[in-house]
């Protein structure tokens, strides 16, 4: 592309004509002069790897608490396995890359503190002002809570990574405008009454790459922080289709290898088998369909991206032997427990005396009603780290738990 600063190069490969194409991207909210050089996701990903959302998923939970070791899975890392695994399937499928990696870089940025423990309490505790759903809290940080720039709160993404981090995970709505499994989160309503996400369709290829990487990713880094912890174990996962196949391959291959290499040889050859499932499944997909444009994707009433019938039953499997082994484990739910204490008592100090949040918090939540003071309380919260909750708790309360 020939621009003022002359023939630079943008990273361009040809793309498919399903693919999204960023010289004809929907736009922001907010008009801006593009950059010279780099196209519209480009710029999107970098923003979001700029902003304070993303810095702060340092030290916000996967499965095991920040603090327990050095090595576990947080959210950033998690979230970076899940952007290279997306490249590399937006690449295959002749995608736009950085639009993939965008929307797999933001995904998780309304993951509050300890997990999805975290959000299970900001839930129960928002039940009367419309609940707390982690993706409408991404939507949130990224067009209102993030305030670096001059002329717009929010990041000002394009249209195109928006959808994609809203609708990664199929529509969330019918044509009638009725929520598909449950009612669509009224920031998610909000926010399309400006800038129409077209709710009642499919995302683009590109987001689709996105969140089949994210079951990619947890489905074996989790397996991987399982290992560590000591709650599976290689001969446990031996019982599991997936995984046991793997494994039997690798030892007799490399019988006298050691168990942790034995761990990592499984989990690099299970990504391995995973992505080139998807790309061989897709690409059938495509073939059959034979969708035109980014649109017609879009338009098609079903997934693309997705694993081969056999992949599907055997990551089911998988699923249900780590809810059962590892995110059910007793001592996993111990720590659940205390950690949903925590949130829900720093909701109700804030709640109730909205002086307990720092400025740029607090300001006019005196004469609020209790609807906007609870979603600034749930954004305030959302919005900490694992280690910046503990601390807020010690900080408020004489005894806080012992998470380790």
């Amino acid at each position: 592309m020939t621009n003022e600063l002359g023939d630079i190069g943008f990273g361009y490969r040809p793309r498919a004509v399903y693919a999204c194409d960023p010289a004809k991207s929907r736009g922001r909210l907010f008009d801006e002069v593009e950059s010279p050089t780099r196209t519209p996701f480009q710029r999107d990903r970098d923003r979001i790897i700029h902003s304070t959302a993303f810095r702060r998923l340092k030290h916000k939970t996967q499965v095991f608490v920040a603090h327990e070791g050095d090595h576990y899975r947080t959210r950033l890392t998690h979230s970076i396995e899940v952007a290279q695994i997306a490249r590399a399937l937006a690449r295959a499928l002749r995608g736009d890359e950085d639009l993939a990696e965008a929307v797999a870089l933001v995904h998780d940025f309304g993951h509050t503190p300890f997990g999805h423990t975290g959000e299970d309490a900001l839930n129960e505790k928002m039940a009367a002002w419309g609940g707390f759903d982690h993706n409408a809290q991404s939507l949130r940080v990224v067009t209102r809570l993030e305030r670096r720039y001059a002329e717009f709160d929010g990041l000002n993404l394009t249209w195109e990574t928006l959808e994609g981090l809203v609708k990664h995970n199929g529509p969330l709505m019918d044509a009638t405008g009725k929520g598909l499994k449950r009612p669509v989160p009224q920031a998610i309503r909000d926010y399309s009454e400006l800038h129409d996400l077209e709710l009642d369709r499919f995302a683009g290829i590109e987001a689709q790459c996105a969140a089949i990487a994210d079951d990619i990713a947890y489905n074996t880094h989790d397996i991987d922080d399982g290992l560590r912890a000591g709650l599976l174990t290689l001969d446990m996962l031996e019982t599991v289709s997936l995984p046991g196949t793997i494994l039997a391959g690798v030892r007799a291959r490399y019988p006298a290898l050691d168990p942790v290499r034995t761990g990592h040889e499984l989990m690099r050859r299970q990504i391995t088998m995973m992505v080139e499932d998807v790309i061989k499944s897709t690409a059938a997909n495509l073939e059959r369909i034979r969708p035109g444009s980014a649109d017609a994707v879009r338009a098609a009433g079903e997934t693309m991206v997705t694993f081969s019938a056999d992949m599907a039953a055997l990551e089911k499997e998988l699923k249900a032997f780590l809810y059962k082994h590892l995110y059910r484990h007793k001592e996993v739910m111990r720590v659940r427990g205390e950690a949903e204490q925590i949130v829900k008592d720093l909701f109700d100090v804030y709640f109730a005396d909205p002086r307990a949040m720092p400025d740029g918090w607090r300001e006019g939540l005196d004469q609020a009603d209790d609807r906007i003071k609870a979603r600034s309380v749930a954004d305030f919260l959302a919005g900490m780290t694992d280690t910046y909750a503990l601390k807020e708790h010690r900080r408020l309360f004489d005894h806080t738990p012992d998470l380790s």
